[in-house]
Formats: structure tokens, C-alpha cells, sequence
């Protein structure tokens, strides 16, 4: 069993074999040996389908991400986007704070629904947004 990251390892409770040093779909694939057998991708309903494609997996969706809207103005120095659903729902609101981002991939869909992303986390953890918030503060 592999994991992208650290969180989804833990909660498996030890019996995940493989999470890749980098925190991304593409750094699983790096890591994942070519002969891996039968592959189950398990995520999001809009989860990117790389490793589906590349792997010939199957895929399973787990979840569906909803947007909501809030129902007070929002207010603050920054936003944190930890993940690409959460930047196109943030950008559908229209405010103008600056993000910080968990990883490339949430970046990128941030900046192309026009969100300034003020600085991206090195590590696509909880670890590294808290770094990247902190270099980020105004």
C-alpha cells in the first residue's frame, strides 16, 4: 500500500509500505516500482487522474469536495489553499487577500483562476504551509 503524504500514512495506522519524499502524485510515480501490479487510485471525485493514466489503474472516488460560500465578509492578511478545489472556490469569491499554497499543483489552479499566490510551501504538508505562511506574513 503507498500514501502521497505523511497524513493519509498515519491515518492507515502503519500499513502503508511507500510515501514519497515528495508529496505529489508525480513523486509517488517516481517512487512506485513499474512492476506494482494491479493499481487502485482511492481520492477526491476531481482528484487529477496522472497516476490513473500512467499506471493504468483503477480508480475509486472516496469523496466529492463541495464549495460553500461564507456568509460574513471575509478578513484577514492571507489565505491558505491546501488543495486545487479549495483555490478555484476561493477564486469564485471574488476577495483579493493573497494565498499561500500547499503545493504546485494548487498553485497552479489558484494563479489560473487569477488568485496571487504570495508563497508555496516546500513540503506539501501541514509543516510546510505553516513555514511558507510564516515567510509569506506582510
Amino acid at each position: 500500500m503507498a500514501a502521497i503524504g505523511k497524513a493519509t500514512a498515519e491515518a492507515w495506522g502503519g500499513k502503508v509500505e511507500l510515501v514519497p519524499a515528495v508529496s505529489t502524485q508525480e513523486g509517488l510515480l517516481a517512487e512506485l516500482p513499474r512492476s506494482a501490479g494491479r493499481v487502485l487510485f482511492a481520492g477526491a471525485e476531481d482528484a487529477r487522474r496522472l497516476l490513473v493514466d500512467e499506471l493504468s489503474a483503477d480508480f475509486l472516488a472516496l469523496y466529492r469536495a463541495r464549495a460553500i460560500r461564507p456568509t460574513k465578509p471575509l478578513r484577514g492578511d492571507l489565505v491558505v489553499l491546501a488543495s486545487s478545489s479549495a483555490a478555484r472556490a476561493y477564486a469564485a469569491l471574488g476577495v483579493s487577500l493573497p494565498a499561500v499554497s500547499i503545493g504546485p499543483e494548487t498553485t497552479a489552479a489558484a494563479e489560473a483562476a487569477g488568485v496571487r499566490v504570495a508563497h508555496e510551501a516546500r513540503t506539501h504538508d501541514l509543516d510546510g504551509l505553516v513555514e511558507a505562511l510564516l515567510a509569506a506574513r506582510p
